[in-house]
């Protein structure tokens, strides 16, 4: 009796480990066949271009504190003629030499086709932001000298969809570059009592 019980648990752990087995080549495959479709798309990350900047304030006061207002219109397009992208989360927002210097703003969720593009205009601003003196001090003196670079960052989360297949979170950061002129070097276009436009149309650098 105790024979046969013995073959039977031996038989019994015998189909549990070719199950395992098969699970187990059944999941590889799948795996490799994803690996395989994504390697042949081979998805390239999108395109953003600052293509202008509208500037209501900026103004540094004592002792270091920034005021400003700006209005961006930025474009991104998805250079995949098989691959459709999620913007799940977007924020937007101004830099100076690494130092934020107005609010996020959030930038709809959206998804973005094969070879579309998308353009957003928000506003980004912030009121009395603390900056470093050193800062404050250097973008003074930027400013009297006529050209100050700023950067547009844009922090966020895609994903790809191919056919019906969405893959996770990706984290994508895009850096834009702008140069504000004043005094003789102002290259800018009054659009109002107090605002000034100024046309950049460069691409930015983006990481995903």
């Amino acid at each position: 009796m105790s024979a046969k019980c013995d073959h039977h648990g031996s038989k019994k752990k015998k189909q549990l480990r070719q199950l395992f087995g098969c699970l187990t080549i059944f999941i590889i495959a799948v795996l490799f066949i994803i690996l395989l479709v994504w390697l042949i798309l081979r998805p390239t990350k999108p395109v953003f271009t600052l293509q202008d900047a509208t500037v209501y304030q900026f103004n540094v006061t004592q002792p270091n504190f920034l005021s400003s207002t700006l209005q961006i219109t930025v474009a991104s397009r998805n250079p995949n003629d098989k691959i459709g992208i999620y913007y799940d989360k977007l924020d937007i927002y101004a830099s100076y030499r690494n130092q934020q210097i107005t609010l996020p703003t959030v930038l709809p969720q959206t998804y973005q086709g094969h070879k579309d593009v998308n353009v957003w205009s928000p506003y980004v601003y912030g009121s009395t932001i603390p900056i470093a003196p050193f800062l404050a001090v250097s973008l003074d003196q930027e400013q009297r000298a006529g050209m100050v670079l700023i950067y547009i960052k844009i922090d966020g989360k895609l994903r790809w969809k191919v056919g019906t297949w969405i893959s996770g979170h990706y984290h994508v950061n895009v850096n834009c570059p702008a140069y504000l002129t004043f005094g003789s070097k102002f290259n800018g276009v009054s659009v109002g009592p107090a605002a000034v436009k100024y046309q950049i149309g460069r691409d930015c650098h983006t990481d995903v």
